[in-house]
């Protein structure tokens, strides 16, 4: 998505290169538009040896499996926006164990960061932009068409998915909390 009009004087746009690439400037006051991506959590969280999944209500991937997650407010960290999202999507309150990954694709306004997490207390229920909310456990991924003619933020967004929760499909989740009997 590009700017028409610079955010400080209202001066049409043009295309310019500028630090070895074509950006918008404005020719009058010389304000550059640097578009950066917002960071956006996924938390792969366990909850009774179970994977968390919910099905999203929104775009990108509405009607898909998805970890909890979403966008990273002012004024958090990373690890608060995983405790928040699970919150508001699985009504569960986690601790977030470690990071998985960072994912980036060329031409998407995001940075999806992956985090593990645990539940330590509420009921799965789905809240928030989650349509529905199951526990899988390891091994037992529902299979999922990929978005095949979707926009390229979906396809990628499927891919991100797939990469997280992989170590679900074959079974044991490496890391995985058990508990035995004393």
């Amino acid at each position: 998505m590009s700017l028409q009009f610079c955010p400080h004087c209202r001066t049409p746009l043009t295309v310019a290169p500028i630090h070895g690439r074509d950006r918008e400037t404005c020719p009058a006051c010389g304000h550059t538009a640097f578009h950066k991506p917002a960071p956006v959590v996924l938390g792969i969280i366990e909850h009774a040896g179970r994977l968390v999944l919910i099905r999203r209500k929104l775009e990108p991937l509405a009607g898909y499996w998805a970890p909890p997650g979403g966008y990273v407010e002012l004024g958090e960290s990373l690890e608060e926006a995983v405790v928040r999202e699970a919150r508001e999507e699985s009504g569960l309150e986690v601790v977030v164990d470690g990071f998985v990954g960072a994912y980036s694709q060329t031409g998407v306004r995001a940075v999806i960061l992956a985090y593990r997490a645990h539940s330590i207390a509420g009921e799965p229920v789905a809240g928030d932009d989650a349509g529905e909310i199951c526990l899988i456990a390891p091994g037992q991924l529902p299979v999922q068409r990929p978005p095949v003619d979707a926009p390229p933020l979906d396809r990628w967004f499927f891919d991100v998915i797939e990469d997280v929760t992989a170590p679900w499909k074959w079974g044991r989740q490496p890391g995985l909390r058990t508990m035995t009997a004393r």
